[in-house]
This record gives C-alpha cells, structure tokens and sequence, in this order.
C-alpha cells in the first residue's frame, strides 16, 4: 500500500487518479469469486422464497445474506443460533415495549429514542458482529410499523413477518455456508496469507535466477498490495477463533502485508541487483516458501537461524533488509526460534471466556459517545418525517443503522460512498429498472436475473477494501428496499421515490451528526489511536498491578481486547487517508506509511508481551527465581516508559532523559547468569534461556521502534 499511495500522491490528475483506484480496488484477487458467489447465492435463494409463498419485508433477509456472508464459514456457522436467537429478542422487544407507551404520545417518542440509543449501543458493544446487526436492524425497521394508523393486530403481524424474513435470510446463508464449507474445505484467511505469501515467493525467485516474465509476477504483487489486508482482517475481526489464535494470525496478517509492500517498493525499475543480492534473495525466498507451507499444513515451523544482517548497508536494494527483518519476525511469532517458543505462549490457564458483550462495554465511554450519536441521528430522521407527515421516508431510520455498521470510525469522505451508492441503487438501478426492465417481465425468473446481476454489482463491491466496499452495500440496500419491501414486483414510482429521498434523509442526518459536528480528519484520527495503542500496551507491559490471580487475568483480558481494537481502528484509520486532499497530502501520506510499517512490528512486540506477562504472574511453569523476578520488575516498567516516551513523541511532547532499556536488559541477563550458574537452579537454565531469548527480543524490537519514532521529524 506504500508504493500504491505514492503512486496515487503522484497522479497528474484527480480523474486519472480514480481510474487508477478503481481499477486496482476491483481487480480480482484470491476468494473474492468464491466470495462474491456464497452472497449471490444466499440472497437470491432469500429472495426466490420471500416471493414463492408472499413473504413481505424480505429485502430484510436479503441484506442479512450479503452482510453475514462476508464471515468466514466457521463464524457464520458458530454464530447462526446467537444470531437467530437475537432475531426473536428483537422481536419480543418491540411487542412488549410498545404495549407500555402505544396509545401515550410523548412516551412513544421517549420509546422510539430510547430504542435507537440500546440499538446503537448494541452495534458498539455485542461482541457478536451478526448479533449486533440482528438486533439493531430488527429495531430499525421495526420502530416505524407502530407509526401507522392501522390496528395493533397489524402490527403485531408485520413485526412477526419481520421476524420470519430475518430468520429466513440467516437460515439459508447459514445453509449455503455449510455447502461451501463442504465443497472447498480449508480457511479464508490462511488461504488468503499463503496466496500472498506464494506472489512474493515467485517474484524473489524470479529476481534471484533472473528469469523472464517478472513483470506479470511484479503486477500481482502490486495489485496485492493495493487490495491489502483489509477483507483478512474484517474475517478476523467477526470470526470465532480463540481469542489467542486471533491475536497471533491478527500479527502475521500485519507482518505479511508489511511484506507485500516491502515486495511492491523492489518492483522499482531503477533497482539494480548484485550477485550477492540474488543470494540474499534466494534465501528469502526460501524461507518465506517455508512458512507458506507451514501455514497451509498448519504445522509449527522449524526453521534455521535468521538471515544474516549485510556488513555493509546495500543501497541498491533498500528494502531487501527490511523484508528480511520481517520474515524473522514472522518465523518468532510462528516459533520458528526458540527465544521465542509458542509452546509458551499456548500454555495458560485458558482463553478468555466467550463473552456477550465486550470487556469494556461498560466501562469504555467511547460506547456511549456512538451510542448518543447514533440515537441522535436517527431521532432527528424520525422528527423530521413524523412531522411532515411522510411515513414513506421512514426508511431513513434503517439507513442509519446500516450506515453505522459499516462506518464506526471512518472518515468523513465516507460520504461520498453513501451519496453515491444510494445514488446508482436506488435512482438508476431501482427506479431506472422500473421504468426500462420491469413493464416487460412477467415472471419470477426474469425478476430473477435482473436481481442477480444487480447483487453481483453489488457485492463486488463490497468485497474491496474498506475504501470502496460500502458503496456496494449502500447500492444494494436502496435496490432491495424498493423492490423487496413486498412479495410482488413494485410498479410504483413515488413509493421507490419516497424509499430513496429515504436513504438519502438518513445519510445526510449521518454526515451532519458524525462528520461535521465530531468528525476529524482521518490521519489526526490514525495518530490518535496508534497513540492509544502504545499507552495501552505500556500499561500491560506493567501487568499485574493486583496480587489477586482472578483480577490479573480478568484485566489483561480487557486490555488486550482494547489494543486490539486500537489496532483495527488504525487500519480503518489508514484506508481513510487516501481519500483525503489537501496541502498537506504529500506529508500525510508519508506519515501513514510509518504508521503502517510500524503496526505489525507493535503486534509482534505485543504477542511477545503476553508471554512475558505469564512470567509476571508466575503461572506454573513459569515461575522464575526471585532475583530474575524483580530484574524483570525493573526492565518491564522501563519498557513501559519507553513505550509512553514514543506515545509522546508522536504527540509532539518532550521526553525526559532516562536510563536506557538496553542497561535494564543487562542487569536482568546478570540476574539470569547468576541464577544459573547456582546449583541448585541448574535445572532452571534451559527455561530462563528461553525466558531470556524473549526479553532480549521485547528489548531490541521496543528500542528499533523508539529510535525510528524519535527519528520522525515534527508534521
């Protein structure tokens, strides 16, 4: 993403920088057919039987087909009962709440903000990414049905068929999970890493035996780096893994992409290699071959010494190094070396019990701010059609929770992805297909293909990168909300008009309550929370501050939620940047590219941290004698202040001269040396070299990244 940012930063003109961008963003790359095929699928089935037996509101199950599609295969299937279970939650909500306040005016409104505020505050807090959206599109669109001046049979019976749509589309996405599940066994993810891993391995070797064809290996390997990690991440992020696995595979995703750019930059045709480059990149190659086949054998690498630093710096191949460096990384996180063995890091007590509601969803004022501002916005868009009596608009109400799903920390250039998409969905897709398409289809099977090839529109869309993927949503949910909010074929004009003015109510409610009033430009936001990150892991670095076991682990299970979620927001952050013009554009972009480069090696120290944190703790089989124990005391709150002393330099905040973590270090190698060489610890000293190889790793990655964040001149 490095190159393909200074390449954007570099375009003559906006409209040729576009072309550029959606060339690149809708390219093809591994899974997306895959993908894109398991959400056409779903939705179509959805929709075939919401018109088969007169289903109303089936346009609701149709975006559940394309939201929780996007999951990898073992989430969807794990969360299928939650998400089902929500749907009757939802359900039982609506109906015994609006008993109390239906026939009170002004309770009925307390009620419509007072619903919008735990719907806004459930997409925040649930951990359950399918739950949250059950829930809160189950509210939204349920909300305005009590609006109407029919009887309360009625509504009761619309919110039942509600309910039955809902259920519908989760049933039968679940259905064609398991289908695809069986017929192309194996995980997105790993796939999605060993093909990236294989691009830069064919590109090496063809740079090491000079072959011929390296231009189509180089163009692979760039359009990777403009598609990145984005999608990986998003399956990550909603998927059921142990909490573990999603932290250490959250860190190779990082470090893997880093990769990809590093490969991207040697794709420069000025570069020039020597016979020892080609020997460097060979070994490279080979290695990165390894844990490619290591990652899809799902074994645990064994793998040699890291590559050798040069004598003397190469300035022919600048980025050779790095790569190297990265590649190491990886094989400490995989436990490719024995300073750093995941047979340390997989022994514990056991992974932080599945929770409803995230760690700090109660403690986290952050939830509240979204939940305020969500409810807001769409009791603004509530007001406003209540009164001027135009209950056709209501589904403003719907597109703002949709909006918020797809958009908790984006930028305000989102905007223009939710104009447009509403735009070319609901104007020249939905309306234009009734005036042009529809007069000349009279069965399910013509409606049928036009709706396929709309949802394939849309869903390649929405399998790009963040940058790009809401437009495909936001096209999709004004299409089906004209032409699915029945079980017949809508032939009426000012109901589709009134369904887009609508949409476009809730996203201009969505922008005026997010981005103007608490918007920020998106790299003040990327800075912010990267920040956030280095204070939060300068506090685990000083875990357990309690002697009570349960209260340890309890807290840094809340703080390791909080960094993680710090490292996603950074890379939603990062996506945000691109779209941002100004004066400064030149120097944003260059300080986002640092940021990037600098994530994945925090992840890495990150996963070395919660190792160390178990010798902390003194969890059995990782006890350590008293005199290691105290140097380790001194060393980790040393390194808690050098993570808060670059915290502050990219603050722009003096920073107090201190002893350096290379002293600690020694003093606690000293305390080691002296540990082992006693009689009666020698049983110990294969144990503490471990635990030593680990701090020496904690030691030199924290003090490569506070001299190159001290380096970084003042923006």
């Amino acid at each position: 993403m490095a190159t393909a940012a200074q390449n954007v930063s570099a375009l003559p003109s906006s409209l040729a920088w576009f072309g550029v961008f959606l060339k690149e963003e809708l390219a093809p790359y591994p899974g997306r057919v895959a993908l894109v095929a398991r959400m056409v699928i779903a939705a179509t089935l959805v929709m075939m039987i919401g018109m088969t037996f007169r289903i109303p509101y089936i346009f609701q199950g149709a975006i559940y087909a394309l939201l929780i599609s996007r999951e990898s295969s073992r989430a969807t299937l794990k969360s299928g009962l939650t998400i089902l279970a929500l749907t009757g939650v939802g359900a039982a909500y609506l109906l015994v709440s609006v008993s109390f306040v239906i026939s009170q005016p002004p309770l009925h409104l307390l009620w419509v903000i007072v619903s919008s505020f735990l719907a806004f505050y459930a997409i925040g807090t649930l951990s359950n990414f399918g739950a949250s959206s059950t829930l809160a599109i189950m509210i939204s669109v349920g909300v305005p049905f009590w609006d109407r001046h029919v009887s309360a049979e009625t509504n009761v019976e619309d919110t039942l068929w509600l309910c039955l749509a809902s259920a519908i589309g989760i049933v039968v996405t679940i259905a064609v999970e398991i289908v695809f599940s069986r017929t192309k066994p194996g995980e997105d993810i790993v796939a999605g890493l060993a093909e990236r891993l294989a691009a830069v391995e064919a590109m090496l070797l063809s740079y090491a035996d000079d072959r011929t064809g390296t231009r189509a290996m180089e163009a692979k390997v760039t359009s990777l780096a403009v598609v990145g990690t984005s999608m990986l991440r998003r399956i990550l992020q909603r998927s059921a893994y142990t909490p573990h696995y999603a932290e250490q595979m959250g860190a190779i995703i990082g470090l893997i992409g880093t990769l990809v750019d590093l490969a991207a930059n040697l794709t420069l045709p000025a570069l020039q290699f020597s016979e020892d480059d080609r020997k460097r990149i060979r070994d490279l190659a080979d290695n990165v071959g390894r844990i490619r086949s290591d990652l899809l054998a799902r074994r645990t690498p064994h793998l040699g010494e890291p590559a050798a630093v040069p004598r003397s710096p190469l300035h022919s191949t600048p980025f050779l190094s790095e790569m190297e460096r990265t590649a190491n990384f990886m094989n400490q996180i995989l436990a490719g070396s024995p300073s750093f063995n995941l047979s340390a890091l997989r022994f514990s007590i056991g992974d932080p019990p599945s929770t409803f509601f995230i760690r700090d969803a109660f403690t986290n004022v952050d939830h509240i701010k979204f939940a305020v501002k969500g409810c807001l916005t769409a009791s603004l868009c509530y007001i406003i059609y209540s009164a001027l009596d135009w209950p056709g608009i209501s589904t403003a109400v719907t597109t703002c929770f949709l909006t918020a799903l797809s958009t908790i920390g984006s930028s305000r250039q989102k905007q223009v992805l939710r104009v447009s998409g509403a735009v070319v969905g609901g104007f020249l897709l939905g309306m234009g297909s009734q005036i042009f398409i529809l007069p000349y289809v009279d069965s399910i099977a013509g409606f049928t293909i036009l709706f396929m090839l709309v949802t394939i529109f849309a869903s390649w869309f929405m399998t790009s990168s963040p940058r790009l993927s809401y437009f495909g949503l936001q096209v999709a949910l004004a299409f089906y909300l004209i032409h699915l909010h029945t079980f017949a074929i809508e032939s009426s004009l000012s109901i589709a008009r009134d369904r887009v003015v609508g949409i476009l109510l809730g996203l201009v409610m969505m922008w005026l309550v997010f981005d103007r009033l608490w918007g920020v430009p998106a790299l003040l936001q990327m800075r912010k929370v990267f920040t956030s990150a280095l204070r939060l892991l300068a506090q685990f670095a000083r875990e357990p501050l309690s002697r009570d076991v349960k209260v340890a682990i309890e807290r840094s299970y809340s703080l390791r939620e909080a960094i993680n979620k710090s490292f996603d927001s950074v890379r939603a952050s990062a996506d945000a940047v691109v779209f941002e013009f100004g004066p400064s554009r030149k120097q944003d972009l260059a300080l986002r590219s640092r940021l990037r480069e600098w994530q994945p090696q925090l992840r890495a120290l990150f996963l070395m941290r919660i190792a160390l944190w178990k010798y902390r703790v003194q969890l059995p089989g990782f006890a350590l004698p008293d005199p290691v124990s105290a140097a380790l005391l001194q060393f980790d709150h040393q390194s808690a202040m050098t993570l808060e002393e670059m915290a502050d330099c990219l603050e722009g905040k003096p920073s107090p001269q201190r002893r350096s973590l290379e002293d600690f270090f020694v003093e606690l190698q000293e305390a080691v040396a002296l540990c082992s060489s006693e009689k009666s610890a020698r049983l110990l000293t294969p144990e503490l070299q471990t635990f030593l190889g680990l701090s020496r790793n904690v030691e030199s990655l924290t003090v490569s990244l506070s001299k190159e964040m001290s380096a970084l001149p003042d923006s």
